[in-house]
């Protein structure tokens, strides 16, 4: 994903992924090419950054039996962000487990989770919502038909 063209364009550095898929920490260094008219760091980066990990999180976790895709997000920045920046997204035994139960006979569920990006300090710098949709496929979704 360090690759990635969004995230090597913003700085974005994705710094562990967990073998077991529950825990991705993400950085994101301050450059002249993140930051604002203010000198500090441009939202859409601080937001970029929070894109798309829990998605990516529950497919490697749920499997191909289920539709999963971001559904909607909101952001709210606390104070301005300096230096390096990072985000930790971490999913419980118990919110797999809530997708698993709400999808078995086939509906839809819609589940929020929130994310702290953080300074080197641990202050909060921003605080983003994410909603995640999810639906177990049917068997003629699997099939391609």
């Amino acid at each position: 994903m360090n690759v990635w063209p969004p995230y090597l364009a913003a700085g974005i550095r994705v710094r562990e992924i967990a073998p077991d898929w529950k825990r991705v920490r993400v950085e994101l260094n301050a450059r002249f090419w993140n930051r604002n008219y203010v000198g500090t760091h441009f939202g859409g980066s601080l937001f970029a950054m929070t894109d798309p990990f829990y998605m990516l999180m529950y497919i490697e976790l749920l499997g191909r039996d289920y539709q999963v895709w971001d559904y909607a997000a909101d952001i709210r920045f606390v104070r301005p962000g300096r230096g390096t920046v990072r985000a930790e997204f971490r999913l419980a035994t118990s919110d797999l487990d809530r997708v698993i139960e709400e999808t078995e006979n086939g509906g839809k569920y819609l589940h929020q989770h929130h994310v702290n990006v953080v300074d080197s300090d641990g202050n909060d710098v921003a605080r983003v919502g994410r909603t995640l949709y999810f639906k177990r496929k049917s068997r003629r979704d699997e099939s391609g038909s």
